[in-house]
């Protein structure tokens, strides 16, 4: 037997105990004719006393040598309330050093000195640090949860393919050379999103699936190019009926991986009312800086600042910072430099002082308009107010990222708070002024609502859609929507999208096919599995919740992943790689 117990188990009532235990050497400390070493596995630390008869056995040990240890559990003198075996120490008997190590690159404790680029190029260690294999451990419970939920609920779990067809649209694939069909492609899947559904017009009713999923985009802290989601689809069931399903497993995540009992039904809001409220489709609603449109106060404005927002698309909103009455010039300048970062031409900023309104723009405004603004402001000494005036869209979102920008850096919200709400009625699509064509706000299968039919050949960008965001403290762990099964329906959607008969039957014409054979009802949604372990363990980066992450440069730095490969793979596949001049 190499141990009898692991190392986070043994406490007071086990004094007395002979015990063995295995592990890596977290900390040595040497006192002469005592050494003492804390050894670790993955359920926690036990302090090892080495009186002077075992000294000579374990001088050369050094931080994560793994030794096997024989001894007596005993009381500690100076207790450690901050481990859960801090009231214990094992007296060693007998040592093995079962295997050496070398130098670590950097310290392996909770607390590193490493940069994350050195972390990731030695991930193997990175990852004997406790609070990385707790986040594992936690993502392995949320995973844990969802089956069982999904499991007691009637859903059956089915794998689909990971080579699978290129139907591009929206993110880039990445694609596999076939070496049987010369010149011919796999693409990994952005998602199961067409295989889910055949599964619904197989007959299946209720599908899930951990699935991994591949997009070749740019990255930021949260995204990866491999990614997990837990994949859902079901028939005959409503929309209602989708949101408290995912409502339900949600509580039961949080029940299981955190101890919370959250509040159910979560509150929804429409996307044109998220927008308008707080400037954004995945709203933080932890806190309560909200926008105010006050188109209608400059109606009659000729300050050119706000010609965009006078238009028919346009619209003129505000932002109102309490105690904000102080910032200087250069604070000033920063908001700017944020807003124009995030597409905005210019910031108006005014501050309320004295019961007046003081500010460079305040010049251009007329004594009707300073009452009205004060007035639907109901502005309060020491405020400052930040209007932006664009496109709807753009004035809204550009103020979003201004409100999620003092959230964090004034400390509006509680960290530990958990923000749960849907985001529902989106627009079916958007219409690119580069490409002079309509895209999908979700994807080409999203179902539109009934009574909005008639706008789609006249005005498309009002139809609204059966499409659902489930939004946590102003993240998107998901969405989905109820999906077209109707063929005829389909059809005119693709249409809609600018695509070809040829584009049609090429990326589609398998999924089209099928629509033919009495396609049930259905819908269904994907949860960020990435995302959603990144929020309940407290992390700034999916990177700190993917066993083997890649960096911000897409590549892997303990493997070195992308790499060359050699010549003779490369005329299997009847691959020839050019040179950019």
């Amino acid at each position: 037997m190499q141990r009898t117990h692991v190392n986070g188990e043994l406490r007071i009532s086990d004094v007395g105990k002979n015990v063995t235990l295995i592990g890596w050497v977290a900390k040595r400390r040497n006192l002469g004719s005592l050494v003492f070493i804390d050894l670790r596995d993955r359920t926690g630390i036990t302090q090892i006393l080495f009186d002077e008869n075992l000294t000579e056995a374990v001088k050369n040990v050094r931080n994560e040598y793994i030794l096997q240890v024989t001894g007596t559990v005993i009381e500690r003198q100076s207790k450690n309330p901050s481990m859960k075996t801090g009231d214990i120490e094992i007296k060693a008997q007998e040592v093995k050093i079962i295997n050496s190590a070398n130098q670590p690159p950097f310290i392996i404790a909770d607390e590193t000195d490493a940069l994350e680029e050195t972390r990731l190029k030695y991930r193997y260690l990175d990852l004997r640090r406790p609070v990385l294999q707790q986040k594992l451990f936690t993502r392995a419970k949320i995973v844990k949860a969802m089956h069982e939920y999904l499991d007691a609920n009637g859903f059956i779990e089915v794998e689909t393919p990971i080579l699978a067809k290129s139907t591009p649209e929206g993110a880039r694939d990445y694609l596999v050379p076939s070496r049987i069909h010369p010149g011919s492609f796999y693409a990994l899947p952005q998602s199961p999103q067409q295989f889910k559904q055949l599964l619904m017009v197989a007959g299946f009713e209720r599908y899930y699936q951990i699935a991994r999923c591949f997009r070749d985009e740019d990255l930021r802290a949260d995204r990866q190019l491999d990614f997990t989601q837990l994949d859902i689809e079901t028939s005959f069931m409503s929309q209602d009926e989708i949101l408290t399903l995912t409502e339900g497993m949600l509580a039961k995540v949080m029940k299981d991986v955190k101890g919370i009992d959250i509040e159910l039904p979560f509150r929804r809001f429409k996307y044109v009312d998220a927008m308008n409220r707080f400037g954004s489709d995945k709203p933080d609603t932890r806190f309560n800086l909200e926008l105010v449109d006050v188109t209608e106060v400059f109606r009659n404005s000729q300050f050119r600042a706000f010609e965009t927002g006078l238009t028919e698309k346009g619209s003129i909103k505000a932002l109102v910072v309490n105690n904000a009455g102080d910032y200087s010039r250069r604070d000033i300048d920063n908001l700017t430099d944020l807003v124009k970062k995030n597409g905005a031409k210019g910031l108006v900023a005014i501050k309320y002082l004295n019961g007046e309104l003081e500010g460079g723009a305040v010049k251009f405004f007329g004594e009707q308009e300073k009452e009205n603004l004060i007035k639907i402001l109901e502005l309060k000494e020491n405020q400052l107010v930040l209007i932006v005036s664009d496109v709807w869209e753009k004035t809204c979102s550009v103020l979003g990222a201004l409100r999620s920008h003092f959230g964090k850096t004034l400390k509006l919200f509680d960290k530990n708070s958990y923000d749960f709400l849907w985001v529902v009625e989106f627009p079916l699509v958007e219409y690119s002024l580069e490409d002079e064509r309509y895209y999908s706000v979700h994807h080409p299968f999203t179902r539109p609502y009934d009574e909005d039919l008639h706008l789609i050949d006249i005005e498309p960008l009002k139809v609204r859609s059966y499409a659902y965001d489930i939004v946590l403290n102003g993240y998107e762990l998901g969405g989905g929507s109820l999906r077209i099964y109707d063929f005829e329906l389909q059809q005119k959607m693709f249409e809609l999208l600018s695509l070809t008969d040829e584009e049609i039957e090429t990326r589609f014409g398998f999924f089209i096919d099928a629509l033919k054979y009495g396609t049930p009802p259905h819908g269904g949604l994907a949860l960020g599995l990435d995302r959603v372990a990144m929020i309940l363990t407290g992390s700034e980066s999916l990177r700190d919740v993917i066993a083997f992450p890649k960096n911000a440069n897409a590549k892997c730095p303990m493997s070195d992943a992308p790499t060359p490969v050699d010549e003779t793979q490369l005329k299997e596949l009847h691959i020839q790689i050019i040179k950019e001049q």
